[in-house]
Formats: C-alpha cells, structure tokens, sequence
C-alpha cells in the first residue's frame, strides 16, 4: 500500500482496490507495457500493467522480475484472451505474485472464477453495457469500460466513452475505470463526472518518454489530428483502431483485415518502419502534443484534475 499522507491521494474504491496514490492504470499494450514504463508508472504513484498479449511469457516473466527490481509498488498483469495460446494461463499469472489482473478480448466468464479462488483483484475490459452484465454475473471485482475512440482492439459496434460510461456506471455497483479519450487531467475529472473512479490511459503512455517504442511513432502521435485514426474491421473482427499511415488507410476499406497485419510489428515498434505494421492509437493522439516523462504525465494529470474539480465546485448555479 502507497504511504503517501492521505491528502496526496485520489481516493476511490479503485485505488484502495489498487494500493494505488492515483487511480491512473496505464494499459496493457504487446510489447509495450513491459517494465520500462510499467516501473516507471508504477513509482510516480498509478498502476503499471505488464501485457501477456505479445505471447512471449518467458520474456513476461523476466519483465515481471525486472518491474521488482524497478519498483517496490503495485502493479498488474492483463490476460487479453484473444491472443492466449497456453491453456496454462491463469497458473502462470498466479505463479507471478501478482494481485492485480485485468481480462480483456473475450468471455468474462472464461478466468475470472479461477483467478478469483487464487486471491487475485479482477477487473475485465468491456465494450458495452451488456458485456459488462456479463462480467458482473461472472464475479468479476470491477470494470474497464472502453469507449470506441481508444486505441486497440475494439468492438466493431463502437461506442464513444461520453455515451457508454454512464450508462454502464448507473447499471453496474463495481468500481469502475474509464479508458478511451483520456490523457489529462480534464479529461479525467470528466471520467469521474461520469461515474468512474479511475482513468486508463494507452496513447498518452505510448508517447511517455519511457515507452520503449521507436522515435517514429512517438512523433507520429505528436503530428496526429484528432481525425488521423482509422478504424478497421468496422463489419468484421476483431476491429482495430490505429493511426492513420499509407498502409492503415489502403487497409481501412478492405473487407477483412486479418492478424498477419502484425507479423512485422517488431519493425514498426522498435525499428521505426511506420509501414511494416500498424501503429494502434486512439483519438486522443490529436490532443498529444509532447513526449514527457511518466512522471511528469501523472502529475500533470493529477493537477489537472484537481484544478478541473475545483472550477466546477465554485460554479455558483444562481448566476
């Protein structure tokens, strides 16, 4: 548990769930959320995810030996069910000590009762309100409610975050994190007003100065509209949305665009080849306009919140 004096905290049943000072979740993106930026949001006081989507759980292992090397602070691990290849899964993830795991890309109902007898904090990432029924009826501890203008891997049937977290917020008791469209303090204290009671952010971590990607995509993100996303698969799965390159805007009116889209991520990722692959991203690279450290992200954010909620208690509704 964090031991920062109470009033440096954001508390909601999030970050008491978490152990967490701020309520702020990176998210769980292949390759990516390993423990180079994962450590580092973990230290500056929010939940760092180590992924398991890129397959490689050997390499997830010595990323999660590392992450306790690099920080004596909470994190989690996500099981995105989609790219699960090992039955083992959920032993795997328990036999890493952590407390804290998110499920996302399929049936809640798959793990949550096996991680839930191993002691572990379960949230799943859902898409819709009746997916969120789902995983609420599968003993789930909270959610991750996703609006359609993230980044990722998405529900065809998108739905943007202003409409699906409220509405999953006055049908559901769990706490609940809100991911999609956020990358600051605004925007957080406008999840909140909604019915969160923690933010995930993914595009804003991509483009931390600790994110392990290359240079090209951090600066594709900073050149980034608010339009410069594309969305594929709108009438297949999974649906996709990503920054808008040559090869993402030929792909974006094909019919189906199959995972061997990815079979040279690494080129892109780390090699800096901005056709080799796509870059996912959502809309809010159009509001990212620097690399900064994680820490600096995570106390911008904090103060922004504070200042946001603030402005709004001292509105005087009379006048």
């Amino acid at each position: 548990m964090d031991d920062a004096p109470p009033a440096d905290r954001i508390d909601t049943r999030v970050s008491r769930l978490l152990g967490v000072r701020y309520p702020i979740v990176q998210a769980p993106m292949g390759w990516i959320a390993r423990a180079q930026l994962a450590s580092a949001v973990s230290n500056a006081g929010g939940l760092g995810i180590i992924e398991t989507s890129s397959g490689e759980l050997d390499a997830v292992r010595d990323e999660i030996r590392k992450m306790r090397d690099l920080t004596d602070r909470p994190f989690g691990v996500n099981i995105a069910q989609l790219f699960v290849t090992d039955p083992g899964i959920v032993d795997f993830v328990v036999e890493q000590g952590v407390k804290f795991v998110t499920t996302s890309a399929g049936d809640p109902r798959k793990y949550t009762a096996q991680l839930k007898a191993a002691g572990l904090t379960v949230f799943h990432v859902v898409p819709s309100l009746g997916t969120a029924l789902k995983a609420i009826a599968a003993g789930v501890d909270g959610l991750v409610v996703e609006g359609g203008e993230g980044g990722g891997f998405k529900n065809p049937l998108d739905v943007a975050t202003m409409v699906l977290l409220p509405l999953v917020c006055s049908k559901v008791d769990v706490p609940v994190i809100a991911a999609g469209g956020i990358c600051d303090g605004p925007s957080m204290a406008a999840a909140f007003a909604l019915g969160a009671e923690g933010v995930q952010m993914g595009s804003r971590m991509v483009s931390a100065a600790e994110s392990p990607v290359h240079d090209n995509w951090k600066r594709a993100i900073l050149a980034a509209a608010e339009t410069d996303t594309v969305f594929l698969n709108r009438f297949s799965r999974p649906g996709l949305r990503a920054l808008r390159t040559q090869r993402s805007t030929a792909l974006e009116r094909q019919e189906h665009v199959g995972m061997d889209v990815f079979a040279r991520a690494k080129e892109l990722y780390f090699g800096g080849d901005m056709e080799a692959a796509i870059a996912l991203g959502g809309q809010v690279v159009g509001r990212i306009e620097a690399v900064k450290p994680v820490a600096h992200i995570i106390a911008e954010t904090v103060a922004g919140f504070h200042a946001t909620v603030a402005r709004l208690a001292a509105i005087d509704g009379g006048s």
